[in-house]
């Protein structure tokens, strides 16, 4: 019995120096768990998106603008609200500008009837049925119920349109809808542009580059219709042509010895009256020959009277938007033309929305044509076709 004992004892004295050397439980026995508490940190934004994954108007937004505010500008451009926002970005202070709808909408582009296939992309042409271009796609002109009938015409011209993005959505955005709009032809989505453009109300035109006084020193770009081109220039204004559809007519970028030149000048214009187009001449050159061969043509034709940004500043823009009033009221109708610079497109939004309340309307280009007929008298496009 000594032995179990022993062992017994053992077991005891060993049981209580465990007891002892174990750390206190301070729960116990109870089951529990152990956490670690982290200091609060905001949740980090997603990582934007590569350029090319992001819609147009987002990957454009390489001018000071963040991908979310070129994509709620686009939707801008299509809904036609304009949603103003003060207090940098993430502020909640909004001003949304609705501009009265006019009622008047021009139709998708390209028209089948008025649309072939050429070697460079689709061209306009005169319809089998007789449908023009310059009438399926120009603008109607609507006078506001304020303006009396008969009152001077004013039709503003912005140029330019195409090769700077935000610019160019400034265009379409900012000027009033009876604004006509000039595309140059080396823009990006020219096509998905000009039917924004259209969408909105724009009368659009394509901007043809032709060769100035100093070619080659100074050269408009790929294309430009030169004098001493074997086939007269016709293939590079077929390409020209090309670059997008729902163009109403064609005007002239420079151009001083182009116009000037009566073979070549024959020839461009011949192409553009067999295409059911009308011609604006930028009234840059009084060199031009267009008043002078356009009737010969039976071409619908306008010349520019007053260039509003010769000199860009507020006072001379201001002084051209005078001398323009003042030959409308003179003549009935007067066209003023200026580039899509941030400035002039201010100039001429403001310009444009007053222009009601001085009792003058503001007619697309194709409502301000005239041709001239074989007595020579001048015949308004109204009237003429």
């Amino acid at each position: 019995m000594r032995p179990f004992a022993l062992g017994a004892g053992a077991l005891a004295v060993a049981g209580t120096t465990a007891l002892y050397l174990a750390p206190s439980d301070p729960f116990g026995g109870e089951p529990y768990a152990v956490a670690k508490i982290e200091p609060y940190r905001p949740v980090e934004p997603p990582p934007t998106p590569p350029a090319q994954q992001q819609p147009m108007a987002a990957a454009e937004a390489g001018q000071g603008q963040s991908p979310a505010e070129a994509v709620a500008s686009e939707i801008e451009q299509l809904s036609g609200v304009k949603v103003t926002r003060h207090g940098g970005e993430g502020s909640s202070a909004r001003i949304i500008h609705i501009e009265p709808p006019s009622g008047v909408r021009l139709a998708p582009a390209p028209d089948r009837r008025v649309t072939e296939r050429g070697p460079y992309g689709l061209l306009p042409k005169i319809g089998a049925d007789g449908a023009w271009p310059m009438d399926v796609y120009a603008r109607p002109f609507v006078a506001a119920p304020t303006v009396k009938p008969g009152a001077p015409r004013i039709a503003l011209v912005v140029g330019g349109v195409g090769l700077n993005a935000r610019s160019s959505l400034d265009a379409v955005d900012q000027l009033p809808e009876g604004v006509t709009l000039a595309f140059a032809p080396y823009g990006a989505e020219l096509d998905r542009l000009a039917a924004q453009a259209r969408a909105r109300g724009h009368e659009a035109l394509l901007q043809a580059p032709m060769e100035p006084f100093d070619y080659p020193q100074n050269n408009p770009g790929p294309h430009t219709l030169l004098t001493g081109a074997p086939d007269g220039g016709l293939d590079d204004l077929r390409w020209l042509m090309s670059r997008f559809s729902g163009f109403a007519g064609v005007m002239n970028h420079l151009g001083g010895r182009f116009t000037a030149d009566e073979a070549a000048m024959y020839g461009a214009l011949s192409e553009i009256a067999q295409r059911g187009l009308f011609f604006l001449d930028d009234g840059a050159s009084p060199q031009s020959l267009a008043g002078k061969l356009a009737p010969k043509l039976s071409l619908p034709h306008a010349r520019v009277d007053v260039i509003i940004d010769q000199r860009n500043t507020p006072q001379s823009m201001d002084a051209a938007f005078a001398q323009l009033e003042s030959v409308a009221r003179d003549k009935g109708v007067a066209i003023g033309f200026a580039n899509a610079t941030p400035a002039a497109i201010a100039r001429v939004a403001r310009f444009a929305r007053d222009l009601e309340r001085r009792g003058i309307a503001l007619a697309p280009v194709s409502a301000a044509l005239s041709s001239k007929s074989s007595n020579g008298a001048a015949t308004e496009m109204g009237q003429y076709r």
